[in-house]
């Protein structure tokens, strides 16, 4: 096992599971989530913090990002988004935060750099996702060389996605195993109290379940099973 380990946590099912892989692999462990004024910011940092205490962090921090909602250009930070050119020239959904993985990744390395810690674990998926281009074992391979070059002769940190490859069915598969807590976990983009059902967030979530052969845990509106 690894000593120190440094979890970025959305509170989604994708960075819950990382979390659930992450505390086996690590003996210390340290969550990090960002608040960047998503439209369910209330809801995510709620399921941060239950899912933090379950695995018994180590020690915990919210940093605020709202500069990305001041930028604008998505419609998970803005709920009058409208599309403008440049959006609809993308090949990718418009709930995509302008290069928002890579912030986060660089406040883990910060961090990581002050405690010691050897390990970043990232819950991103590339196959079976919404195409977010930060999402991509490309985009990942070259933070890690970014993260070399910086640290130069410093302690190692390495990057760690272990769900990347996994489909969502298999996301949830691997978390029944581990155990993981679903319960706490949120991934509605819209909805805070009863998750809509309808986002894509949502569909994805309740396909895999449904795939996996499990009931999910959480409360949609107008009770919606797939």
């Amino acid at each position: 096992m690894n000593n120190k380990a440094i979890v970025l946590l959305s509170g989604g099912m994708d960075s819950l599971v990382t979390a659930a892989i992450a505390a086996q692999e690590n003996r210390e462990l340290y969550f990090l989530h960002a608040s960047y004024g998503q439209l369910t910011q209330e809801k995510e940092l709620q399921s941060f913090e239950q899912i933090a205490a379950h695995y018994r962090a180590k020690d915990r921090k919210v940093i605020d990002l709202g500069w990305l909602r001041n930028l604008g250009g998505s419609r998970l930070t803005d709920a009058g988004f409208e599309a403008t050119d440049e959006s609809q020239a993308r090949s990718f959904p418009d709930t995509y935060v302008p290069f928002r993985n890579a912030n986060l990744i660089c406040m883990a390395v910060s961090w990581a750099e002050v405690i010691g810690a050897q390990s970043i674990y990232l819950g991103v998926v590339e196959e079976d996702s919404s195409g977010y281009p930060d999402c991509s074992k490309s985009f990942i391979q070259a933070m890690q060389k970014t993260i070399d070059i910086a640290r130069g002769t410093s302690h190692p940190i390495r990057l760690h996605a272990p769900v990347i490859d996994m489909s969502k069915s298999e996301i949830v598969a691997t978390g029944m195993s581990l155990h993981a807590p679903f319960e706490l976990s949120w991934s509605c983009y819209f909805a805070s109290e009863k998750a809509c059902g309808k986002c894509d967030s949502c569909n994805l979530r309740l396909k895999a379940f449904a795939k996996a052969g499990f009931e999910d845990p959480i409360i949609y509106q107008g009770a919606e099973t797939l």
